[in-house]
């Protein structure tokens, strides 16, 4: 089959459109599940793995397509200015998609992560559908309602941390309290990030009646809740490590904190300039996708040494 230069373009749009390279946030939030499943439980079931993945990306998918048209029908992807981290993915504005396409798409992913969810449910049962419930409710309506009551960061903190517990709830059945622990740290990292990356789109989206937290306390207020965020984030971890809720190897991930501290600080320096809040964004990004993957790699280390003879 000989693939033309036509799909090999299609292809490349809609990676666009789906925002492949923001789906390791996903990815990271998944694998620190399933990790911390095989860590604290010895349990690891490939195939309930690749299911769980497949889930909830599909629905990470879905979320920002729906994200993407409700922008384009409000009128806020004409009116932002893009970057690599904010102001949508212009497929719709610059007509490389039609808006009917990317709704369609951003159901049809919608339906196929719900399906994936309800096959849990029926084998973990009513714990994962009130998970399911609350993924798939929140990703509809995210765009056109949670956005507008200011809910929209609050949603992203509690999402990173229902991946988690999913995840480690699809492995093992139960919920235990390391879980619960590695989720509030992976919930908050993500908060700090979609809030600095509101920034830039504080204007486009004031107009079009968004309550980003941004919009709600201001620029100078909000660059003050990163700092809490990232700080609240690391000072978990040691306290997790401390009650040996997690192994003494997470401790690598503190080695994030020069680039967090990095973002911070110019972000609480400067809060206007669009070229300095790239760099801003792209330091928190960093932040938060290192944190995460250490948090992962250190778990996974301290599984490695206590159950494999070398």
């Amino acid at each position: 089959m000989v693939i033309t230069n036509d799909i090999k373009n299609k292809i490349a749009i809609w990676a666009i459109a789906i925002r492949t390279k923001f789906l390791l946030s996903t990815i990271v939030a998944v694998a620190n599940g399933v990790i911390v499943a095989l860590w604290k439980d010895g349990v690891f079931d490939p195939f309930y793995t690749i299911m769980t993945f497949l889930g909830v990306i599909c629905l990470h998918i879905s979320v920002d397509l729906l994200n993407d048209y409700w922008d384009s029908k409000k009128g806020i992807d004409s009116n932002t200015i893009r970057t690599k981290f904010s102001g949508g993915t212009g497929v719709i504005p610059n007509k490389q998609l039609n808006s009917r396409s990317v709704l369609l798409a951003g159901i049809l992913f919608l339906i196929l992560g719900f399906l994936i969810g309800i096959y849990f449910v029926t084998v973990r049962g009513i714990a994962i559908l009130i998970i399911l419930l609350f993924a798939t409710t929140a990703v509809f309506f995210y765009s056109t309602q949670l956005v507008s009551f200011g809910l929209g960061e609050l949603f992203v903190g509690i999402k990173g941390m229902m991946i988690v517990l999913g995840s480690y709830l699809v492995q093992t059945g139960f919920i235990d309290s390391s879980a619960v622990w590695l989720g509030v740290i992976v919930g908050m990292i993500s908060s700090s990030v979609i809030i600095t990356t509101s920034f830039p789109d504080f204007e486009a989206d004031r107009r079009s009646g968004r309550r980003t937290i941004v919009i709600v306390l201001g620029k100078r207020k909000t660059s003050k809740i990163i700092p809490i965020l990232v700080g609240s984030a690391y000072f978990i971890i040691i306290m997790a490590v401390i009650y040996s809720l997690l192994p003494q190897s997470v401790l690598v991930s503190l080695f994030s904190l020069p680039i967090a501290l990095k973002g911070i600080m110019s972000l609480l320096e400067e809060q206007d300039d669009l070229a300095r809040l790239v760099l801003i964004m792209h330091n928190i990004t960093l932040y938060a996708r290192i944190t995460g993957s250490l948090l992962f790699l250190g778990i996974l280390f301290d599984y490695l040494t206590n159950h494999i003879s070398l």
